[in-house]
């Protein structure tokens, strides 16, 4: 009777483990599909604010429609590192995630084998203890051969799912490693690149030379045109930002993800990474 309580034990910390691991994978995958599809959401915001950049500086003196068309610009640069982004979240963070209901509800499956077989064993054990009450007969020897029967089979069935569950333990503490690894490399290469292009636009704005616009301004209240002729940039039509899919196109896990876009790296055309 005690290695019965024993593979009870074991079934029972089996049990918890899968419980705990279907419990916290499943927030984790929910809460970070909603991180990535609230970060598609600014992409598109962001998108928008550039537009309407361009759209202001078009009416903005010389000076300063060089300097927030530049920004916009910028901009407009980081969102195609936020796409890709978006796009390498969905890939490497949240479908590995996805992929645990489907092993989880395997596990679960091979422990409700094991806690079946121990039941078998308890009810043999009971009715062999009840037939020795009575009295020795050619069923108590049955009934001990059914015991031993049941008593292997649970043996068998709680070695076996020793090695499920450790295997399974294995392998999600590795993924965990990799997936949250994952996210940092993701989250640190957008923000180097946000950085860098947004260090650049900081200078441009910086070295904006607002007494320029103010002396144009001036001349035209003024009437004096001789004084300062106003500056028309040679390009007053800048071509849009690419456009890209809203963020209600970002599925919580598989939306139609294009790994090869992040990993254009230097090869690829301005403002990807």
């Amino acid at each position: 009777m005690n290695i019965v309580l024993s593979r009870d034990s074991q079934a029972r910390m089996m049990e918890d483990t899968v419980a705990n691991a279907e419990k916290h994978l499943g927030q984790f995958c929910s809460l970070l599909a909603a991180y990535t599809r609230k970060t598609a959401r600014l992409r598109d915001k962001a998108d928008q604010l550039v537009g309407q950049l361009i759209g202001f500086a078009s009416a903005e003196p010389p000076e300063l429609r060089a300097a927030v068309r530049s920004f916009a610009e910028a901009l407009a640069q980081v969102q195609d590192y936020r796409q890709a982004e978006v796009e390498r979240l969905e890939t490497k963070v949240v479908n590995p995630l996805k992929l645990y209901g489907a092993q989880i509800k395997q596990t679960r499956a091979e422990i409700k084998k094991l806690k079946h077989a121990q039941k078998n064993e308890i009810k043999q054990l009971q009715k062999l203890e009840k037939l020795r009450q009575k009295s020795p007969s050619d069923r108590q020897m049955i009934a001990e051969t059914s015991v031993q029967r049941a008593s292997a089979d649970a043996s068998r069935t709680t070695r076996q799912l020793e090695d499920t569950v450790g295997a399974f333990q294995r392998q999600k503490l590795k993924d965990l490693q990799k997936i949250f690894s994952d996210f940092v490399t993701i989250e640190m290469v957008f923000h180097a690149k946000a950085v860098e292009v947004y260090s650049s636009a900081f200078q441009t704005l910086e070295n904006y030379r607002l007494e320029r616009d103010l002396q144009d301004f001036t001349a035209k209240m003024q009437g004096v045109y001789g004084h300062h002729t106003a500056r028309p940039l040679a390009d007053s039509n800048p071509s849009p930002p690419v456009p890209r899919p809203p963020a209600s196109r970002v599925s919580a896990w598989v939306g139609g993800v294009s790994p090869t876009e992040w990993g254009r790296g230097a090869a690829g055309p301005p403002g990807r990474l």
